[in-house]
């Protein structure tokens, strides 16, 4: 069975073969992954995860802003992340969006992104949030599906920094 939960250095190993699965340097959305992070090493690791949970409460970097991390996991197993971004800036309004989430490889197709935007949206609901902001590219069918089945209507499709991206609001 599932669980949304914060990021832990429990996971060190099991987050690694998640991200070889990956690939290295391979963006995953909701991770909160940096290119310049380095989580090879304990020490690097707890230095990121120590990060993820000091963004619940100030923008980290130029161009973040707070957000909150978790981490889908079923066991000692690391399926993948989702992110509730507090606030949108300019650049997330046109092409963020509040929710960003990834899901492994190997666990796709299982619906754990739909069922993690599900559990995140209560946290949305505590932050005072009346709607969020989800997108996905137009060549992401299950992405589109995803968001559509948690309550996504959507706004208009658009072309961004990121690509051609289609735009979703959720009524909370």
């Amino acid at each position: 069975m599932p669980e949304l939960i914060a990021p832990t250095t429990r996971l060190h190993a099991a987050w690694i073969a998640s991200r070889d699965e990956w690939g290295r340097g391979v963006h995953q959305d909701g991770a909160g992954l940096r290119a310049v992070d380095e989580v090879d090493t304990p020490d690097g690791f707890a230095r990121w995860v120590a990060g993820l949970h000091e963004a619940e409460g100030a923008a980290l970097f130029e161009g973040w802003v707070p957000c909150t991390f978790r981490w889908i996991v079923e066991g000692d197993r690391y399926l993948g992340a989702i992110a509730l971004r507090h606030e949108l800036n300019d650049f997330l309004l046109d092409a963020g969006g509040h929710i960003g989430y990834g899901v492994r490889p190997s666990a796709r197709g299982r619906g754990l992104a739909g069922w993690a935007l599900a559990g995140i949206l209560p946290e949305a609901r505590k932050l005072g949030m009346a709607r969020v902001l989800l997108t996905c590219k137009v060549d992401n069918p299950a992405s589109a599906r995803t968001i559509e089945r948690g309550g996504g209507v959507l706004e208009d499709i658009r072309v961004t920094e990121l690509g051609t991206l289609r735009r979703y609001w959720i009524t909370l």
